[in-house]
């Protein structure tokens, strides 16, 4: 009967399935990026390479895109292709998730599926006020939230690139009959959390991203869609790969919008955009071909 729960157990609610619209205007929305990126700054907990970024062009292009980390990460993991983004016509923002960017490699106890949404969904707001055309890119479950946006924000988002989508952890790391129970008992708080040996990582934190990830539709509606784009690694031990290439082609085919998906060899792993990694900066023109198809 336990067992059963657990199974049973819905993932979902009004925190995972809620995403509030803001209308802006292009001043109003760089307002509120501005307002973000000086919080930051003035809070001396956050690392200053982990600070909210905002890249205008001081007017609407025609183009804007939000970039979303990952988990235990922070904006110094995409600051990089960020600016390379900004210097090929678009606008760019680059929020700091909630309770990250005060110690590398950790996230703060406690992170909620409400903080995150509401995380990207802000994100998503600005964005949409900077560009004709808007979209977003995430990385591991920065790729989860940006996943959401574009099942939940129908209205925002034209163009997703997602690269290592932690949708569901690699069979090596929960054996997949293992994940629903998993994710209700720690997600929810049920049992005491803990941290994974040798990572800043917890599994409560980690299975607020699987949360959101249950709730995701691949036959969800998106009329604006115009193309979705997969990148993942041969190396990466961290996540199901079959999973994270499915979600977000069948997504993109029940829209009818172009599908593409690449797998890298050579030496990289899950983080596939890290600054520090060997040869990434040399990745981010093929990334943004992806993007834009």
């Amino acid at each position: 009967m336990v067992v059963g729960a657990l199974y049973a157990w819905p993932l979902g609610g009004d925190d995972v399935r809620r995403a509030a619209v803001a209308r802006w205007s292009f001043d109003e929305a760089q307002r509120e990026g501005l307002n973000v990126v000086a919080a930051d700054k003035a809070d001396v907990r956050v690392l200053p390479e982990c600070r909210s970024g905002l890249w205008t062009h001081g007017k609407r292009t025609a183009k804007a895109v939000l970039l979303l980390h990952g988990y235990t990460d922070c904006t110094k993991q995409l600051a990089p292709f960020a600016e390379y983004l900004f210097a090929q016509g678009y606008n760019v923002y680059l929020p700091r998730a909630p309770r990250h960017g005060f110690t590398l490699g950790e996230a703060d106890p406690g992170l909620t599926v409400a903080e995150l949404d509401g995380w990207a969904n802000d994100g998503m707001n600005v964005t949409a006020a900077l560009g004709d055309e808007t979209g977003v890119i995430g990385i591991s479950g920065g790729a989860v939230l940006a996943t959401w946006l574009t099942v939940r924000r129908p209205d925002a988002v034209n163009r997703l690139l997602v690269m290592s989508p932690f949708y569901r952890p690699a069979s090596g790391k929960a054996p997949s009959f293992a994940v629903k129970p998993l994710t209700v008992l720690y997600g929810f708080a049920i049992l005491p959390d803990r941290q994974l040996s040798g990572t800043g990582q917890t599994l409560h934190g980690l299975t607020q991203y699987l949360r959101i990830s249950a709730t995701l539709d691949d036959d969800a509606v998106n009329e604006h869609l115009k193309s979705v784009a997969v990148v993942v690694a041969a190396g990466d031990d961290q996540i199901d790969r079959d999973r994270a290439v499915e979600l977000p082609t069948r997504l993109a085919e029940h829209n009818g919008a172009k599908s593409y998906d690449v797998e890298l060899g050579g030496s990289f792993g899950h983080d596939i955009v890290e600054p520090v990694a060997p040869g990434i900066a040399e990745t981010y023109p093929s990334y943004l071909q992806f993007y834009e198809r």
